[in-house]
């Protein structure tokens, strides 16, 4: 399920079988990581219509956290935390933070089973056909981090 006004109402009708929340995570960077952040949101957001496509009626897709390269990744932990809390109040157990940028390894032993990396791969020179051969092969992949994840944390 995606934010949107449809797919809202639904979530609001089948609450109790949808039980993941998946929150994309989106670097801004305006100065000479520019290109590289926007690649990362190219990818992250193809990524994720294909995980809600595998995943519809059981998953939802939050709007994207978007946060500056130059803010410490600590603090955006931090207001992290306030969206995964607001999401597991509302009922949602898992809270998936989805992102391409390696900077949030660093703090991954705070955000406990929810940080879920994928290196990014370059779509730009891409037909749309082979991006998403390629987005859908990720998917499988992720599939499978997200099963486990869902096992050991249910």
């Amino acid at each position: 399920m995606n934010w949107n006004t449809h797919d809202i109402d639904v979530f609001e009708q089948q609450k109790e079988y949808i039980d993941t929340a998946v929150i994309p995570l989106i670097p801004t960077d305006f100065g000479s990581g520019i290109r590289t952040s926007a690649a990362q949101m190219e990818f992250i957001t193809l990524l994720c219509f294909h995980l809600e496509r595998q995943f519809k009626g059981r998953m939802i897709i939050t709007p994207p956290y978007t946060y500056s390269l130059n803010t410490p990744y600590h603090g955006e932990q931090e207001r992290l935390a306030q969206w995964g809390n607001g999401l597991k109040e509302s009922g949602v157990k898992h809270c998936f933070f989805l992102t391409s940028d390696s900077g949030w390894k660093g703090v991954e032993e705070l955000m406990g089973d929810g940080l879920i990396w994928v290196p990014s791969i370059p779509l730009e020179h891409l037909d749309e056909q082979y991006k998403h051969s390629i987005m859908e092969d990720q998917v499988k992949q992720l599939l499978n981090v997200i099963v486990q994840k869902w096992q050991k944390n249910s």
